[in-house]
């Protein structure tokens, strides 16, 4: 038997820093104007693949009001090849040793200076803007974005497209129609409307699952009358090796995390706080320089565009990410940046814009959100890289969460994947580290007893070194899960997604850690979801080269590095301190199994980005993007690395898109017995066979890039080349 313990999902994105629009803080340099021609209404173009999948007539309910405020929605301009190529050379050189220009990163400033659009592109821009009678709240620095107010009437007016109430599932939505359009003039310069609707990016992470294996040895904690070995800081910095690194000092101390939220920190009415709960349950708090900060960041002009979330449901999500950066880098600054969504943009988007852009940009920035590429569309896929490409030039680390649905990042959420392959926008950029998800193979492989001891320490630590590692996989595609069970396959009329077994125990789920090819960065999908029309994946960066594995497809491959992210599908998860009564939190009281637990990617990402604080710390300095020293140490050093090499991330399919094995729609009796000769799919990357999307390797693969991290080789052996 086969027990999971729950899970909550997180998604995390970026965000805008603000200029006043009549006074920006930049001075553009002399860029070709791309807009030559006066702007005539009658002529428009329409900018494709900006309208979600959810727009549907079966969905709609009703055209909202003309007055409805529509406040802070983003535009997104484009620069020329010729300044796209430019911005690409900088960013060689600046993590190239051997270049003059190494390291000498560039102030937000600086960077709108030399690579804003024309001036006089953002003129027309603005002006048309003012014209159709929207208010402009600013103009980034960077010169890309144009913050703007209206209503929906205005948006119906001048883009063409009208705005509508949607119910899907239950859930009420706002959201556009149709494609917006505009002016035809203006197309040379106009990525698009980075989003006309409220469907914002999903947290990366997952509550406990109530799963477990029988014979599982009974040590280190119980929770719901399961036993677990449960993933404490201390048992984190013995698996991956960070205890030589703080026995040197090597803590993080003297460095800033920012971990993005939209959500404010829960507060206990009585009591210390859950972050110095949890600090003080596992021995972090004897390192006296970490500190736990919220801010809600302001633009540089000091316009008012992020106000305070208060405390939502993602708050459990904001705690786990401080409280794990914080057990990576027990002596770094932990900051929450929150910022309130608003009617078509999220605070997750206006925190980092206005982070990226500030005076002292912060040197390591985490995001557990996310949401597929082909959702995003490319307006919103164009402004996150834009807006992390930047981030890059300032000497930012910028770290995201691969995502938590296996190889179907636009089936999040779901029971079965039916849009076929596909990644995360946030995650798929060039310019930040992808983190993926693991989960430890003792319980698989029989030899638990190896790896923990049977009491626990003072500060609950069991684990007694490095754990060989799987990929994180919950479905009943995983090949492990389904051997496990006695199932000869995954799929087809003898496999394991095709019996009761997986049905009534709950493996019918799109849950893994995330990875493949970007496929749809640009471009816009005929069929709403799916990689199709002219869907395109971002190009193949540069350092992603030279490790065995690494396809030669020509596009960005996700992750690049992964770390534990398991919810306890083998018996593991990781303990949080986490005490809203109203979002499932837990009293943090007695033994920590009691506690709340997590897993997800959501969690690995903010524990990378405290990696890097102590590479930072050891180095004396920041270091842009980490991918140009991670995967030319994977060849110069691979002790810095472990390989994970067997298992999957794929997950239950139906229909026809990459699924293999499929039999007809699944049908259920009242008991939730599978009846007919029905049987669900596997994700594959073959029509006609069974290739899992995505299976672990020797080498670099799809499911885990590089693998995960030993902590001391890595920092004590950090050489940018």
């Amino acid at each position: 038997m086969f027990y999971r313990i729950p899970r909550i999902y997180f998604v995390l994105c970026a965000v805008v820093l603000l200029q006043n629009a009549t006074s920006p803080v930049f001075s553009q340099t002399g860029a070709e104007a791309l807009i030559r021609t006066g702007v005539d209404e009658a002529r428009t173009v329409t900018l494709a693949g900006n309208t979600r999948p959810e727009a549907t007539a079966a969905n709609d309910a009703g055209e909202v009001a003309d007055d409805l405020p529509l406040n802070h929605m983003m535009l997104q301009l484009k620069r020329s090849p010729q300044q796209e190529k430019a911005i690409g050379q900088l960013i060689e050189q600046l993590h190239d040793p051997k270049s003059p220009k190494f390291h000498q990163w560039l102030s937000a400033a600086e960077f709108g200076r030399q690579y804003s659009v024309a001036e006089s592109d953002v003129k027309t821009v603005t002006n048309w803007l003012e014209g159709r009678g929207f208010t402009v709240n600013t103009i980034y620095p960077g010169g890309v974005a144009i913050d703007f107010s209206g209503d929906a009437g205005h948006v119906r007016q001048a883009f063409h497209t009208s705005i509508h109430n949607l119910n899907v599932d239950g859930v009420k939505h706002i959201a556009n129609m149709s494609d917006p359009q505009i002016p035809e003039a203006l197309a040379p310069a106009v990525a698009g409307v980075v989003s006309l609707h409220n469907f914002f990016p999903r947290r990366m992470s997952r509550a406990k699952s109530a799963k477990n294996r029988p014979g599982l040895p009974q040590f280190t904690g119980t929770s719901s009358g399961q036993t677990f070995q449960l993933v404490t800081p201390a048992d984190f910095a013995t698996i991956y090796d960070f205890n030589p690194l703080f026995a040197k000092g090597i803590t993080g101390s003297g460095q800033t995390i920012v971990v993005v939220e939209d959500t404010n920190l829960y507060t206990p009415t009585r009591g210390t706080s859950d972050w110095a709960a949890f600090r003080s349950a596992f021995g972090l708090s004897q390192y006296t320089t970490g500190s736990l900060t919220t801010e809600h960041p302001a633009p540089p002009s000091g316009a008012s565009n992020c106000a305070s979330p208060g405390v939502n449901s993602d708050d459990v999500e904001a705690i786990l990410d401080a409280e794990w950066a914080s057990a990576a880098a027990p002596g770094a600054a932990i900051v929450v940046a929150s910022c309130a969504n608003t009617d078509f943009t999220s605070g997750l988007f206006t925190a980092v814009q206005n982070l990226v852009n500030a005076s002292a940009p912060p040197p390591i920035v985490s995001i557990s959100y996310g949401s597929c590429e082909s959702e995003n569309g490319p307006a919103q896929n164009a402004f996150i890289s834009s807006l992390f490409q930047q981030a890059v030039t300032e000497g930012i680390s910028v770290f995201v969460s691969a995502g938590d649905e296996g190889a179907a990042s636009c089936d999040a959420g779901a029971t079965t994947a039916t849009h076929g392959l596909s990644v995360s926008g946030f995650a798929s950029t060039a310019y930040n580290v992808a983190v993926g998800g693991t989960d430890f193979s003792d319980t698989y492989s029989g030899t638990a007893g190896n790896y923990w001891l049977t009491s626990n320490s003072a500060t609950y630590g069991s684990a007694v070194s490095y754990i060989p590692e799987i990929p994180w996989d919950d479905s009943c595609a995983n090949s492990l899960i389904a051997a496990f069970e006695g199932y000869p396959t995954t799929y087809g009329a003898n496999g394991f997604c095709g019996s009761e077994t997986a049905r009534t125990e709950d493996f019918l789920e799109v849950v893994a850690g995330s990875g493949g090819p970007s496929n749809c960065a640009y471009g816009s999908a005929t069929i709403p979801g799916v990689t199709s029309g002219t869907c395109a994946g971002y190009a193949k960066p540069s350092w992603q080269a030279g490790l065995a594995g690494i396809p030669n497809d020509g596009v960005r491959d996700i992750p690049d590095i992964s770390l534990f992210a398991s919810n306890g599908s083998w018996g593991h998860y990781s303990i949080i301190c986490f005490t809203d009564p109203n979002n499932g939190g837990e009293p943090c009281t007695g033994s920590p199994a009691n506690w709340a637990g997590v897993g997800g990617t959501s969690i690995a990402s903010p524990e990378m980005a405290g990696l890097q604080a102590l590479v930072n710390q050891n180095t004396g300095s920041k270091q842009g993007n980490p991918n140009y020293v991670y995967y030319n140490m994977a060849v110069t050093t691979p002790s810095a690395f472990h390989p994970v090499i067997q298992g999957n991330i794929d997950v239950n399919c139906e229909g026809p898109v990459n699924c293999f094995g499929f039999a007809g729609a699944l049908d259920y009796g009242r008991d939730g017995r599978i009846f007919g000769t029905t049987w669900a799919g596997v994700l594959s990357v073959s029509g006609s066979a069974y290739v899992p999307a995505y299976a672990a390797g020797s080498a670099w693969n799809l499911a885990n890039g590089i693998g995960s991290v030993d902590a001391y080789n890595l920092v004590m052996n950090w050489v940018a080349k």
